[in-house]
């Protein structure tokens, strides 16, 4: 499992796996405007973690509106093993820059420090129904996170947990690259 520690002691870990059945603070969840979580990650998320997830999302976007992209909505966990669910909503390529990708990671990061959360699981936002490639988002996700990094006062674990074999290879040789400098050896 590739880790990547910083000076402050924030550290990064890559692993393959299910995001649903990790025991973390947050669980970051690659949702779309409304936080309908019908498939991907959002709807395993709801599938393991309960029809409540589903509930309090809606509600949430009934006091709120839409969820802009790059943008960031909490909610409970039900039955996960964390204690809340970040829903941020990526870009969808072809449509929205790519770029929009790090205001997403940026305002979970952020989201997660004002919730005193000390670790955080990300899913590969915006790879699936989003169509964003595996590569790009990867070096996105990356650049963000040794940007903020430093700053982080609460959060010490990130977790990026990919659920295959391709977005794994892509994801740990885009992240050896780009945080060569912290490499756990």
């Amino acid at each position: 499992m590739p880790t990547f520690k910083f000076p402050n002691g924030v550290v990064v870990e890559l692993m393959k796996g299910d995001i649903t059945t990790l025991e973390v603070d947050a669980i970051v969840n690659a949702a779309n405007p409304y936080l309908e979580h019908g498939g991907g990650v959002a709807g395993a998320i709801v599938r393991r973690g309960g029809w409540g997830i589903q509930e309090e999302s809606s509600e949430w976007v009934k006091r709120h509106g839409p969820v802009p992209v790059g943008g960031v909505a909490v909610t409970g966990a039900g039955r996960l093993r964390a204690r809340y669910v970040i829903h941020t909503v990526g870009p969808r390529c072809g449509i929205e820059p790519i770029e929009r990708l790090d205001d997403a990671v940026t305002n979970s990061l952020r989201k997660a420090e004002e919730l005193n959360i000390v670790s955080i699981a990300f899913p590969a936002i915006s790879t699936g129904i989003f169509g964003c490639p595996y590569d790009e988002a990867a070096r996105i996700m990356a650049r963000a996170i040794r940007r903020e990094a430093p700053g982080l006062r609460r959060i010490r674990r990130i977790i990026i947990c990919l659920y295959d074999d391709e977005a794994f290879k892509a994801f740990n040789r885009v992240f050896n690259d780009e945080l060569k400098d912290f490499k756990e050896p």
